[in-house]
């Protein structure tokens, strides 16, 4: 009787550990970027939005396929869409499906009315388009981020050492085998700085990229990787690469082989002196494996708060912030008066309707600034990326000979 107990208790305890642990997986993925140009927009409740949403829902109910890569299409041309979500190779099933089901809605909310989309994240991105994007390389958009805190030692044998183990981090993920992730992390200790030990490195493509391309298109990331910096990374929609002085990926994904079955007890052994010991050995066990999950996810906490926090944005292209001005006209019905909210120091406010629905503030500047073309877009870009719940939100910009419109 009492060792059913204790049996009944160890079945208890693996069972707690088991819904511990994706508790801990399960959080909100950690947004990095998104583009979804204006060049090509469709209509609320058309045939192009239907589809879109069904290769949405598609990709969601896929994600817990364990390759963490699911590709789909819906509908006939002119209105077909394409549709791909890619999990980091290293993470857990539930840590995809959360990202993946995650993005499908927030795709839709940053890209309502777009036909082209991709928006990534630390843990997936997910994209869309209504041309073909299977198994060919699409290099933009691209995104670089870095480390605001540079490497003070030795910098140009940390940039060699950068560069050799990203180039092998890169033949490692291009050449797996046929139908596998083509994903691939490394690490090696540095012995020449002071304020950091070792290196890790990460490399990834889209699996449906045969291996010549994956490689072509990890060589080119690489060309453009910021280095000198305590960690850097670039993306684009089939392949991306990633390096920092910690441990960013997870180490123990690969999970390890089941431990051998205890012998039973000896016959005529005593049950009533065996189950003691079984409880003196398990609780240690059980109490030891919290407090490791509970330290990974602080330190894996830890480490997102720090790159996110210093962390510097340089991108290749801003038209997923441009709007035409015939879209801008259209909304605020010619910036007619009706619509005209009022009239500051730096220019009038109109209110305004967009093609799907969406209400916006149309603000036109005053003219005679002074100030150049590509002036105002990098201030509209830096301003769009700031995020605050006091702040309103910046959907773009507008130009049109000396029109500046926000």
């Amino acid at each position: 009787m009492q060792i059913s107990t204790v049996s009944t208790n160890l079945l208890l305890l693996v069972i707690v550990l088991s819904l511990l642990s994706p508790a801990i997986e399960a959080q909100q993925p950690t947004y990095r970027f998104h583009s979804c140009p204006n060049t090509t927009t469709f209509t609320v409740n058309s045939t192009y939005q239907a589809n879109r949403n069904t290769v949405l829902s598609s990709l969601s109910s896929n994600s817990t396929r364990g390759d963490g890569f699911y590709n789909t299409t819906a509908g006939r041309s002119p209105d077909m869409v394409y549709g791909l979500f890619l999990c980091r190779g290293d993470l857990s099933t539930s840590v995809c499906q959360a990202c993946v089901t995650f993005a499908t809605t927030d795709i839709s909310q940053r890209c309502p009315n777009q036909t082209t989309a991709v928006v990534w994240y630390d843990e997936c991105l997910l994209r869309y388009s209504n041309q073909n994007i299977f198994s060919v390389v699409t290099e933009e958009p691209e995104v670089r981020l870095r480390n605001t805190q540079n490497v003070t030692d030795n910098q140009d044998l940390f940039n060699q050492q950068v560069l050799a183990m990203m180039n092998d981090t890169a033949n490692q993920a291009a050449n797996t085998p046929e139908g596998a992730k083509k994903f691939a992390t490394r690490e090696e200790d540095v012995n020449f700085s002071s304020t950091f030990e070792a290196l890790y490195t990460l490399g990834q493509c889209t699996p449906d990229l045969i291996s010549m391309d994956c490689n072509r298109c990890l060589r080119m990331v690489i060309s453009t990787l910021p280095t000198g910096w305590q960690g850097a990374r670039v993306l684009n929609p089939s392949c991306n690469v990633r390096y920092e002085i910690y441990p960013f990926y997870n180490q123990t994904g690969v999970a390890s082989p089941p431990s051998p079955t205890p012998s039973p007890p000896a016959p005529g052994g005593n049950g009533r002196r065996s189950w003691p010991i079984i409880v003196a050995i398990v609780v240690p066990i059980a109490a030891s494996i919290l407090l490791l999950l509970l330290m990974c996810w602080l330190l894996k906490r830890r480490a997102k708060k720090k790159y996110d926090t210093n962390v510097g944005y340089d991108i290749t292209t801003i038209d997923s912030l441009q709007y035409d001005y015939a879209t801008i006209e259209a909304a605020t019905d010619k910036f007619s008066d009706a619509n005209k909210l009022g009239k500051g120091g730096f220019g009038e406010v109109y209110k305004g309707i967009l093609s799907n629905q969406q209400e916006i503030a149309v603000k036109k500047l005053s003219r005679g600034s002074g100030q150049g073309d590509e002036e105002f877009k990098n201030e509209a870009v830096l301003v769009a990326k700031l995020q605050h719940r006091n702040l309103v939100r910046l959907l773009g910009f507008c130009l049109k000979r000396e029109e500046r419109i926000l």
